[in-house]
This record gives C-alpha cells, structure tokens and sequence, in this order.
C-alpha cells in the first residue's frame, strides 16, 4: 500500500508518538487537573510539557494561551462563536474550509453578522491587492487558511497579519494545511487566533488539536462545564486555558502529539518542507504534460504539500477508486469540504483527485503513482 492522503491524517506516525501514548496509558493515564495524587499530577506534566512544546513551535510567548480541543473544526467554531458580536461584519476567503464557511454561513443566515467573501485567482491564490481592498475598519474578523487543503497554496498570512493589525482587525488562521511544514510565528505573523490540527503535518494522532488565543482578546467558551479549577463557582472560569477546556483531555493523544512536535523540531522543518516540494516536483515533472491530465496546484515552491488533478473529466472518486482497488495507492477525491474553492477552480462537478505526499513517502512510492494515474489517463489500466 501506498498512502499519498496526509493532507487528511499523516501516516505513519513517528514511533516516538507511538511509545508516549503507550506509555502514559500504562503508567496510569488519570485526569489532569481533578486531584492532587500522583497519577493525576503525571497526566498534569505530560499536557503541560505538550503545552509548552507547542508555544514554542509556534513562537506563542505564554503556553496557558493554548487550549487543547478534539480537532480543528471544534478550535476554528470556538473562536468563531467565541469573538464575534451581532453586527459583525466578518471577511473570509473562497479557499477556506467548510469548518470556517458553515459556522459563518449559519450565522449570517440568521442575520447575526454579514460575512464577504474574497475570490481567489488561478490555483487559489489570494493575492495581497483583493486582502487590502477587503480589509478596511469596520470589519471584526478576518480568517484564512495558512495553505489550501485542495490546491495546496500558501497564503500570504504574514502580509496579511500585517493588514489586520493596521485596521484593529482579528486575524484568525487556519493552520490545519501547512502546519509542520510552514513555519508559523504567531508574533510576526500578527495572528490573534490561530488553530491547529495534531493529526496532520504536526504527526500526532487522530482527536488532537489546538486553539491559540492571543492575550487581550476576549472570547466566550463554546463549551462549558468541569475545568477541575473554580469548582465551586456556577460559572465558567474566565482564566486560560481553563476558560476553553472544559471536560476530560485526551492526555494519550496529547503525550503523542508532543512527541509528534519534538519529532518535527529533531527533524527540521525546512527538511520536511523540502522533502515533500522533492516529491511534489517529481508528480509535476511526470503528469504536467500528459494532454489527459488537468492540473490545479501551484508549482513546489508555492505549494504546502499537495497535488491536485482531474482526468478527462472523469469522477474524481471514479479515479482515486482505481488508485486504491488496482494500485494499492490512497488518495482523496471529491470536494474536501470545500465548497466555494470547487466554485472558483470550476471542478464543481467532477471534485478533484489530491494526491498528498508526508514526510515518510519516498520517490520510489512517487514514481509508482505517476504511473499509475498516467495508465488510467490513457486508459490502459
């Protein structure tokens, strides 16, 4: 088997991910936070240390401004619902993920706030001149997507964070595309709120993830409930990260997506990033000139990791079910819960096929997979 589909899940996962959450759950994985007694105080460590490892990642100067949460999706409707007030008028772009564009979709459907939409250009560009001329006082928030889960652009977040900071505007990103593989600095970039997935580029598992907000910004819990601090209060803590923690944390997923981040750090991220343009110029170099073959990804240098393509009009399923049933290769097809940038590239009715190399894929795996798509474009398969 091959598994060209980490842009959904990476794997596999550092065996160093593997032996922390093996270890924390026979050490005695009880609940952080709760009691006093030692196995409640080892589960405290190993969130803190995860904490802590995170922050300076991604260069968060105050590791209690990040809440641990199940998945992006969850982190990206907190701050969401979290910062926004009626009347808000909020901008977004085409290229982001049904994560950001239904919570606000459902929103302005009620006629709580009124949300514009950024086109983007070829590929899903956004390009600096269409965030400037959105991007005026007056607007409350403004989210983006560090890197787009169907083309796999890279945004420019940092000219972004720039704009925002100028206009009194809240930035949110949306690092579940790119994370481990772009270097996010939350201080540079001027990004307020920043969410991200453990299970992806971060190489931890699956029900991990995280929301960073920045000190000063005032945010409602979507969720509240035990935070085993101020139980004697009827009301939700207003101190981070307990403000947005409520219940029970995933301490083995979180022991694992420590590992995952200090693997990353061991490796080198310009390593990693490296690797996968490696890959990504091999797909390029091998179907960019098959007359069967449509692609829809910016060239490496431009790209955070994925490359997408359409066959002669063929169903994108169509296409990844021969990948899968004749090849043994895993790949996505579909629209990736991205409605509008399917609107925008015009594959709103066939999807596309994403091909995601990791960090573990090789250019053997490459080469294989470049044959394979090539004998189904010419229809020898």
């Amino acid at each position: 088997m091959i598994y060209l589909d980490n842009a959904a899940t990476s794997w596999p996962k550092p065996p160093q991910v593997i032996q922390a959450m093996l270890d924390i759950l026979k050490r005695g994985c009880a609940n952080p936070g709760r009691s006093a007694h030692a196995m409640a105080r080892q589960a405290e460590d190993v969130v803190l240390n995860t904490r802590e490892t995170i922050a300076r990642f991604f260069n968060i100067s105050d590791p209690m401004r990040i809440a641990f949460m199940p998945n992006t999706t969850y982190a990206l409707n907190t701050a969401i619902y979290g910062v926004l007030s009626e009347g808000s008028v909020v901008v977004a772009t085409a290229m982001e993920h049904n994560s950001v564009l239904r919570p606000l979709k459902t929103l302005e459907s009620k006629g709580y706030i009124s949300v514009e939409i950024i086109k983007p250009e070829k590929l899903g560009r956004i390009t600096i001149q269409s965030i400037k001329k959105a991007l005026r006082p007056g607007v409350k928030l403004f989210c983006m997507t560090l890197s787009s889960n169907v083309t796999g652009a890279i945004m420019p977040v940092e000219e972004a964070g720039k704009i925002c900071r100028a206009n009194g505007i809240l930035f949110l990103v949306d690092a579940a595309q790119g994370a481990g593989s772009i270097p996010v600095d939350v201080e540079k970039m001027n990004i307020d709120l920043l969410a991200f997935p453990g299970h992806k580029g971060l190489m931890g598992p699956q029900g991990t993830a995280g929301l960073y907000v920045r000190d000063g910004v005032d945010i409602r819990p979507l969720v509240q409930g035990g935070t085993g601090s101020f139980s004697d209060s009827l009301l939700q803590p207003g101190v981070f990260p307990d403000i947005l923690e409520s219940g029970t944390l995933n301490v083995p997923g979180i022991a694992g997506l420590g590992k995952g981040v200090s693997y990353i750090n061991d490796t080198g991220i310009e390593i990693i990033q490296q690797k996968k343009k490696n890959m990504l110029k091999m797909l390029f170099d091998g179907l960019g000139k098959e007359s069967n073959i449509t692609l829809y990804s910016p060239p490496p240098e431009q790209n955070s990791g994925i490359f997408a393509l359409s066959v002669n009009q063929m169903d994108s399923s169509e296409i990844c079910y021969l990948l899968d049933r004749k090849f043994g290769i895993c790949t996505r097809g579909g629209f990736h819960c991205a409605p509008l940038a399917h609107l925008s590239l015009g594959t709103a009715e066939t999807g596309l096929v994403r091909i995601s190399p990791g960090y573990f894929n090789n250019e053997t795996e490459t080469e294989l997979t470049i044959k394979a798509i090539l004998s189904i474009a010419r229809g020898i398969h």
